[in-house]
């Protein structure tokens, strides 16, 4: 598979959960998912939601659900800003744990499918300063993490071009 098909295919998966997840529950803040190996993180989808309470009752009703063959373990996270939890070296390109890393390594969706799922809705952090003078900290939020995926992407497209240049 191609990494253009297997993108594909993880935006297929990523935009029918969050749709899915959206509709039933309430607006989703954030939905990330992991890219790692290691037997406590793999295949983990953390999703943030705006409301508590939704959140809970996604919990509940999740808990009694099946994906691919396999149950759906849901349970609420005391964390309320996962980019404490990302791979800091992982963002750079540069971890050398590999995909066993304790920390998050998260798979990135597209742009396009980023846009069509949030738009241009505020994403904002428990982190993020609310008093800022002349710019709200969610427009702060949101360019940073569009810089923060444009810099992953380019480290990607680096190490893909390194890589063609040994084969």
């Amino acid at each position: 598979m191609s990494d253009e098909d297997a993108q594909k295919h993880f935006d297929h998966f990523y935009e029918d959960v969050f749709v899915e997840l959206e509709e039933k529950y309430g607006e989703i803040e954030e939905m990330n998912v992991c890219d790692n190996l290691g037997d406590h993180l793999v295949g983990n989808v953390y999703v943030k939601f705006r409301n508590e309470e939704h959140a809970t009752e996604a919990v509940n009703n999740l808990n009694n659900r099946w994906f691919n063959g396999n149950p759906i373990f849901a349970e609420l996270s005391p964390v309320t800003d996962f980019r404490e939890a990302c791979c800091r070296q992982y963002e750079m390109g540069e971890c050398t744990r590999g995909g066993f890393c304790n920390f998050m390594h998260l798979k990135p969706i597209s742009r396009s499918l980023r846009k069509r799922l949030y738009g241009y809705r505020n994403i904002t952090s428990s982190r993020s300063p609310t008093h800022l003078k002349g710019e709200r900290a969610e427009d702060k939020d949101f360019d940073r993490d569009r810089d923060r995926n444009r810099d992953r992407d380019k480290d990607r497209q680096r190490r893909r071009d390194r890589d063609r240049d040994y084969d």
